[in-house]
Parts: C-alpha cells; structure tokens; sequence
C-alpha cells in the first residue's frame, strides 16, 4: 500500500475493517469473484471519469470507457467499469455521491506494462439517493488509496491518469469539449521575459511568404476572438492529446486564423484570451480550412486574410508561444484595439438572420443543462451541452432568449444564475415564423458572468455602461420576485400550423411512428433532449392536483408525481388493471364516458395560481425609486465593470413545500379506449411529471442547491454536493394523455401542463391568441387563457381542471399530430411532455397546406 498523506489515515485504515480490502485480497486467489448479497458491503462512488476505449480487433465505431473511485469510508480504490455497465453511466445510474454494491469483479494485469493492474467491476447493484458513507467524510484526499502489493508504482492508480494506459487523459463526463482534468492548469511564467522586436514581419506579408522556404520572422498580435476547443480523438488516432483550438489574431496590418493543436492546448489555452498580446516564434503556415466556421468581423474595419492560417504545433518545429503582460505592451507596437458589437434588445427585431452581435443583460431565468446529440457522424458519438437563459436591459419589455451552448468555459456556464450581468459574444440571430427572434452560440462564442467581468476588453464600450446605469434604477426585490431557475423550457415554440417538413429528419419536430418512438425513449441518454412528432388519437386524459403547505398540514413531500401513474390508475382502477372485466362499463356507460368519471364537485371558480403568482416586472419601465438595499453579486458585478457603489444583501424567503393530493383525480376517456387497450402490443407509461420538469423560484439562500439541481451530473463528489436538500417546487396539477399510435398497436403516456400565467419563462415568446379553454384549444395552444398576470391588475380566472376535463369529448376519434418533448432526466426518469397537438382534419380543409399536411399521413 502507498504512504497515506496522514499518518493518522494510515492508523485508522490499518486499523480497520475494510471491504474493498478483504475484495483485493480475495481476488488474488481467484480469476473472478462472485459475492453474495450479504457480502457486498456498500461503497461510495466519489468519482466517475471516462475516456476513449482503446482499440480492440474489429472495432469500427469509437467509444468510451469509464473509470469509478470508490470508498468505503476506509480505503479509496479506482476501478475500471466493464463496457457491459457502460449504460448505467449513459443514464446517471451509476453516479457520484450515491453508494453501489459490488456483486462480481475481477483483477486485470496489464500484459503491456510491468507493475500495473487494476479492479474491474464486472457487476453492481446501484443503491439509494444519497450515500451513507460519504456525509462523514470531509477531506477525501486523506483516504489511502489501495494497490495491489507490488504495483505501489502505478501512475495510473494514482494520477488523474485513465487506467486503460493507452490514453493519457480524461475527457469531461457529458461532452467533449471542456478542458478537464488536472494537466489543464496553465503554468504561468514567473517573470517577463525580454522580447526582440527589432525583427518581427506583420500578417500581410504572411500570404506571400506562404510558400517560401526560409524560417519565418517573430509575430507580435493580439487576440481578437477565441474558439472553444475542439476534440478530434479516434479510436485508432496515435495522438496523445488530440485538441485543437482556433483564434482570430490581428496586428497593425489586418487579421488572420492562428490554429493552437494538441498538447499545446492543456498548456496555453487558458492562458490565450481576448486582449492577451502574443510574441509568436517558431510557427508554420497552412493553407487555411476553408469548411468551418469564423466569427463576424466586419466591425473591426480591418483587412481578413483567409487564405492561410497560423500553427503553432508541440514538435516538428516547436513554437515558442510567449504571452506578452498587459504592462509590457507598448503603444509603438499599434496594436489594434478589440471592439464589439453589443446590441440592445429593441434592436434584435431590425437584425438579419444569422448575424452576430453581442449582448448584455441581467439574468431572469436559467434552465437547466441538457444534451443534443452531434449530427457528425464522424469519430466518436458526441454531445453538445447547453442551457436557456433570459436577459433583461431595459429597452423592451421582452427578454433576451438566449440558446447558450458550453464554449469550453465550464466554471462560468455552471454557474450562470439569475440576478447576474450575463456578457455573450458572437451570438447568431435566428427566428423562426411567428416567434420571437433569439440567439445562439456559435463556435465563436464566451461568456461572462460574475467574477470574470473586470480586465475583460468589454467594460469600456458604451453599451455596457449604459446598462449599468440602467440597473442602478432597479427595485431589486421586483426583479428577485421575477427570477426562476431549472424546469421543462423549450423554444422557439412549435409552428401554429403543422408543417409538411415533419417527414424530414433534419426538421424542428419531425415525425415518427409509434415503435420508432419507443425506440428512441430506449436509447436516450442522461439529459439528452429530443422532440418528436406522433400522429394517433388521444384516447384518455387524467388530471392529477398537487398543492402547497398551509393548505393541508399533515403531510409534506418534496416531489411532483414521477413515471408512475398510480393516481391516474385509481381513477379507472378496472379499465387499467383488469381489461377482462373492463367491458362492462363501456357497455352501460357508453353514451356518456365523460360525465361518468369527472368529479360531480362543483368548486367556487378561482385561478389556480393565485398563491403561486408572482408580481412582474415591466422591464422597459421601472422607477428610479429604490427599494432598500442592494445585493452583493450586483455589487461585485458593478464594480467588475467599473461602478463601485455600496450595496448590501436582500433576504429572500424561501419556496413552500409541495404536497399531493392523489385522492384528488379527474379523468376522461374514450368509449373505444377499453377495446382498444385490450389489443394494444404495448403501453409506453412514461407520462408522469417529475419536480426537474417544474420551473422554481430563485432564492440566494437556495442558490447553491438550485445550481446543482439544474446542472449536470459532477465527475467529483464534493462534501457540497449532499449538504442541502432540494427545495420544494409550486405545481398545482398536470394532465397525463394517452396517445394511440395511428396503428392501434402502442400508446404513450404523455404529461401536458399548461402555462398558466404571465411568469412563467414559457409564456415569453408563445402566441397567444384567445381560445375556449377546451381540453383540446388547451393542448393546440399550450396555455389557459387568459393568462393572469398581477402586475397588471388582471382579474381574469381560468377554468377548473374539471370544466377543461368535461370538453375532453371532442377528442373523440380525432385524428391528431402531437409534438412532444423528451428528456431523460437519470435513472429511470424520462420526461415526455406533450408541446404541442395539431387536428389533423382542420389542416387538411387549408387548401394551402392540404398537399403538404397530407404528404406524410
């Protein structure tokens, strides 16, 4: 065993009973080890780190291997997951901060390399939410780390080094392009080195040096725009650390591409920013790559030269990067300044697609984190991560939709939260027909938030200034009020008219048929998002009421009803759980299906969220009249950009705890559904709601928790991560459908929950045309009308869940498109939420769309 950084460690583990212990010392007798249920003592997981596989014979598809590091409370182990447990990493099964048993491992030499060895899990058995062991530890670090006798020498057991030796790093756990790990810390120089300038060349000459064969003279540029890293590992790719990154550099002469490859990546691209001066020796030339994408430059008003670009390369020649001080930059070098081109919201309307700009604004909403998958099919299957956000700058009373993607910047897009100035660049304009213009990320994008505003070359631009003073005429307990986090957000909003381009693949929501969509709810992996369109009949609707503390105070739970339809099974207990004695209600009760199961209760009407209805904000107008003290992160944030006025925190109350009412059920189906149940081939009964679909109040006492709620899944477990409880969220009830497949052979659960007021960040952007409140305008719209909103006084009620329940008639034999929205939310939970349903008969009869609507039925 290694020496343990404390001897106390070492005391106590000798000292103890350990069972990843007595399993090293078992398996060095047996080529594999099966434990008994009574055997498997648990072990927290404190780390999950993956990687590209080694090639094996045959191989033609890359993937990727996982390492986990265990304790349990004793000893720390890392081990390596079989590829057969690969998916429980896929769907944050297996995860940090819970405990596992180990039911079947094995000790795996590595034939290759003298000294090292390594457990590997060959089986497990994932156990509860939280861990039992890890609360009481607190410094993870001080935990020996167990080796096999003889292998003490192992880098690989440990470094932050994968086991499978052929790779020397680690990727991050949910995408690609992030730095990750250890070897990503940028060595700074400890003193400023004395440059030559006496003899540099300036970019414009580059093009005609291109192709001559003398060693080209130093560059002295600035960086202008910088990339976010790109990863290009192959399973059979011989290249250590195969990244690469691209920046727009400029001099007195114009601007050009400079290409940072490989290793010099963990090196220097943290160290490489916007404004960083750079004294460049030892580059090659290359014709430049002309199938990617480039930021929009025109504003600097300087010459592009895209004919070739820079390289700077670890060996073969080795450049010499030198990152030149701000204090040793000199005005004789005419070096240009960074400019940008921030835009306000009002002018967002005015700006051609596809454009870029720069926007600033204060955060109102952040969604949580989800996945897309890479449409290259090329190398290894990839995942692009990403997040909503709002922003508001107080020229109109919309906010920024922001579609924000991870730039290689994972410390600040973890930590996006309401109530700070958000600073993206060269974000691209898009819209699309009847919805409100947003933005998104391109590969040229940063972001800033808090703590990585000051010294950025931004803080000086005009837009930004008046921004700032725009905040300081802020109530800033209003604007709290306003802030949510996490939640189901999805935009643009699906098209008011079914388009014919559902049938291609590459549409917003194309469509599928029903065992194509069990197929892709099979396959989804941890937070990746999809929306699909599914042509059937809805067959049944249940309404299930949840309600805050106070209203009832015997009982309190944390969570919306998840995957389990439970409560919609009690409601028509026999046409659910016995099809053969279902018959009979369908024969005496068919003439009214509806009225059988709706709640003879009639309720005083009243909105449902009157309790739950914040005060809003108009942001294009608010009073210069000051509401008490200020908040710290603003003042942080103004004097990072350049204001250092006095502010002090506001105390915000917390959510109310959210309870259920499962006795509290309405429901409806239709007369054929007990028939047609009965020849179903399968029921998909995903359809419930869970609390990470449900949008929360923002609270600085909850900022922590909420972040971790609405990021992804950590690599570390960090004692953080289990000190606080998630917070409750609001909810007042969810419709679960039943949608038949156009065949009559699978249905799906779906849950729809209607955006009821103004605040809700899913209002923003949604048309809102008025309709009858019918349970079927309810689902084409996506909202009950009106919606209130008590800022503005409106005094406006919406409808009884019974009274929608009651028109669920006309969904009779309608032949239907519904949208919907899939998520996989970790372990068994999968989010599908119906978006959108379009009558397929209405769009028929519009003789402008009839060839196309029907193309695909």
């Amino acid at each position: 065993m290694e020496d343990s950084p404390s001897c106390s460690s070492v005391g106590t583990a000798l000292s103890q009973v350990s069972f990843l212990q007595k399993t090293l010392e078992r398996l060095a007798s047996t080529q594999c080890l099966k434990l008994r249920a009574e055997e498997a003592a648990p072990v927290a997981v404190i780390a999950l780190q993956r990687y590209l596989s080694e090639p094996a014979e045959g191989q033609l598809m890359s993937t990727y291997s996982y390492d986990v590091t265990v304790t349990d409370g004793v000893w720390r182990a890392k081990c390596f997951v079989h590829p057969s447990l690969n998916h429980l990493a896929h769907t944050n099964v297996l995860r940090t901060g819970t405990d596992i048993r180990i039911t079947q491992c094995s000790f795996v030499y590595n034939e290759k390399i003298l000294g090292h060895g390594y457990i590997c899990i060959e089986d497990l058995r994932c156990g509860a939410e939280r861990s039992a062991i890890l609360p009481s530890l607190r410094d993870i670090t001080s935990l020996v780390v167990l080796v096999k006798p003889g292998m003490e020498r192992s880098v690989a057991l440990q470094t932050d080094v994968p086991l499978l030796m052929s790779r020397k790093h680690y990727l991050p756990l949910w995408n690609n392009d992030d730095p990750e790990g250890d070897f990503w810390t940028s060595r700074c120089p400890s003193s400023d080195p004395v440059l030559d300038v006496s003899r540099i060349t300036l970019l414009d000459h580059l093009e005609s040096a291109f192709r001559s064969t003398s060693k080209p003279l130093p560059l002295l540029v600035k960086i202008i725009h910088k990339s976010r890293l790109r990863y290009y590992g192959k399973v059979d790719l011989k290249i250590d650390y195969p990244y690469q990154a691209y920046f727009e550099v400029a001099d007195q002469s114009g601007i050009m591409s400079l290409v940072l490859w490989n290793e010099l990546c963990p090196e220097f691209y943290g160290r490489l920013n916007v404004g960083t001066v750079l004294y460049l020796q030892n580059y090659t030339l290359k014709q430049s790559y002309s199938n990617r994408s480039r930021p929009q430059m025109d504003h600097h008003k300087m010459k592009n030269f895209n004919s070739v670009e820079i390289c700077l390369n670890p060996r073969n020649p080795a450049s010499v990067i030198t990152v030149v001080s701000p204090s040793s930059v000199l005005p004789q070098w005419r070096l240009p300044e960074v400019s940008y081109q921030f835009i306000t919201r009002s002018e967002l309307e005015t700006l051609p697609l596809n454009s870029a700009r720069d926007v600033i604004g204060l955060v109102t909403f952040v969604g949580r984190v989800e996945r897309v998958k890479s449409k290259a099919n090329k190398g290894p299957e990839k995942y692009w991560t990403y997040r909503w956000i709002h922003a508001v700058d107080g020229t109109s009373e919309h906010p920024f939709i922001l579609e924000v993607f991870s730039s290689s910047q994972p410390e600040i897009f973890n930590q996006i939260s309401p109530m700070t100035y958000l600073v993206c660049t060269q974000m691209r304009v898009c819209q699309m027909e009847g919805a409100l213009p947003y933005l998104t990320s391109s590969c040229e994008t940063e972001t800033f938030i808090t703590g990585y505003h000051k010294g950025q070359p931004y803080v000086t631009d005009h837009k930004v200034r008046s921004f700032i003073q725009w905040t300081k005429t802020l109530k800033d307990d209003i604007v709290l009020q306003k802030t949510t986090v996490s939640g189901y957000y999805c935009y643009p909003h699906p098209l008011q008219r079914c388009p014919q381009s559902m049938a291609d693949a590459s549409a917003q929501a194309h469509l599928v048929a029903a065992a194509d969509l069990k197929r892709e709810l099979e396959t989804l992996q941890y937070r990746e998002h999809k929306r699909l369109g599914i042509q059937g009949q809805i067959t049944a609707v249940c309404y299930t009421k949840t309600f805050r503390s106070g209203e009832s105070e015997e009982t309190e739970v944390n969570e919306v009803p998840g995957v389990s339809t439970d409560a919609c099974e009690q409601a028509v207990p026999e046409t659910q759980s016995n099809p053969s004695t279902a018959e009979q209600p369908s024969e005496t009760g068919s003439a009214s299906p509806s009225a059988e199961r709706i709640s003879a209760r009639t309720r005083k009407r009243k909105a449902l969220t009157e309790e739950t209805t914040q005060t809003s904000l108009d942001y294009s107008s608010v009073p210069a009249k000051r509401a008490g003290p200020r908040l710290t992160d603003v003042q942080e944030q103004e004097e990072e950009l350049g204001d250092s006025e006095s502010v002090e925190a506001l105390n915000v109350e917390s959510h109310p705890q959210l309870q259920n009412q499962d006795s509290d059920v309405l429901s409806w189906e239709s007369s054929s559904w007990v028939k047609q149940r009965q020849e179903l081939s399968e029921h998909l009964r995903q359809g419930g709601l869970y609390e990470e679909s449900v949008t929360r109040r923002y609270s600085f006492d909850e900022k922590d928790v909420l972040g971790q709620q609405s990021n992804l899944q950590a690599t570390r477990w960090t004692p953080e991560q289990s000190a606080d409880s998630v917070p409750a969220v609001v909810c007042p009830g969810y419709y679960q459908v039943t949608i038949l497949g156009i065949n009559k052979k699978i249905a799906i659960d779906a849950a729809y929950f209607p955006v009821m007021t103004s605040d809700d960040p899913r209002a923003v952007g949604l048309p809102q045309e008025p309709h009858g409140n019918t349970m079927l305008s309810c689902l084409s719209t996506g909202f009950l009308c009106p919606l209130t909103d008590k800022t503005n006084h409106s005094e406006g009620t919406l409808p009884e869940p019974d009274e929608i329940i009651a028109t669920a008639s006309e969904l009779e034999d309608t032949h239907v498109v519904c949208i919907l929205d899939l998520c996989h939310l970790g372990g068994d939970k999968v989010e599908v939420l119906i978006s959108k349903v379009y009558r397929v008969t209405e769009l028929c009869l519009d003789k402008e769309l009839q060839k196309d609507t029907c193309s695909f039925l």
